[in-house]
């Protein structure tokens, strides 16, 4: 039986997680949902042992920059296939231009993040980099019902992002097509404003949008106002070529349609 450790059992691997028991694979992971506890020296070297697959979304460390699975369980990890959970953030700011997998990395302010991408890439995993990930349960709906969605007037600003289901499948596709080692964006086709994404969940609502604000104005968290310094596109060629993969939910529109549909 094929056998996947996850380091890190959240949002997304999550729904990995789930697809692959559906596919008859024997799941363990870290994590809060997980069964097996990160810091159990015994319990992890023994589920990495008989693992045929093993992916870590766990981010580096917000202190140390160090990435916890490598600095931790790095000498534990054998012949397997390995994956990793990165962000699109390393590649910084683009001014709105495209970003493929060839695109210089870690000049933006996720230096750490880079680092820890570099150091998979270099064990040889399959790394995934992830924009801005939506889903059922985590998307602008629920920000529109707490009062924390905005519309900042940022003309040309855009951003991509990514259904969780389209994540799970282009993992999918990583281990059943024999994808080789390297980097795969998964992206959706068309990045485009958080305004647009905002206006349609609001269509889609029935009601009217937040007022559009300057960025002064909707007084933004640290964190969200580095989401808005940094404006760039990212292709999604590299996977569609060497994955077979197609995004089923190419565009926001389709995205938030079928998350109102589920409601």
């Amino acid at each position: 039986m094929a056998r996947l450790f996850i380091f890190g059992l959240g949002y997304t691997a999550g729904r990995f997680a789930q697809e692959m028991r559906a596919k008859g694979w024997h799941v363990d992971a870290t994590g809060s949902a997980g069964n097996v506890e990160f810091s159990d020296r015994g319990a992890v070297e023994k589920a990495l042992a008989s693992a045929t697959h093993v992916l870590s979304s766990v981010p580096p460390d917000r202190e140390s920059g160090l990435d916890p699975v490598l600095s931790t369980y790095r000498n534990q990890m054998g012949e397997a296939w390995y994956g990793y959970l990165s962000s699109t953030g390393v590649y910084g700011d683009a001014a709105g231009a495209w970003v493929d997998e060839t695109s210089p990395t870690g000049k933006g302010r996720r230096t750490a993040r880079s680092e820890a991408d570099a150091l998979w890439l270099r064990l040889g995993a399959r790394v995934f980099r992830l924009p801005g990930i939506y889903g059922p349960g985590r998307s602008i709906f629920e920000r529109i019902e707490a009062g924390k969605a905005h519309r900042i007037d940022l003309p040309g600003q855009v951003f991509s992002r990514v259904h969780v289901d389209d994540i799970v499948a282009g993992l999918v596709a990583a281990i059943e097509s024999g994808a080789p080692a390297g980097a795969y964006n998964l992206a959706d086709d068309l990045p485009t404003s958080q305004n647009a994404v905002v206006e349609e969940a609001a269509r889609l609502l029935g009601i009217d949008p937040p007022p559009l604000q300057t960025i002064e104005e909707a007084d933004l968290s640290p964190m969200a106002r580095g989401f808005y310094a940094e404006n760039r596109r990212v292709a999604n060629g590299k996977a569609k070529r060497i994955l077979g993969w197609e995004p089923e939910y190419p565009t926001y529109r389709e995205g938030l349609a079928a998350i109102r549909a589920q409601a």
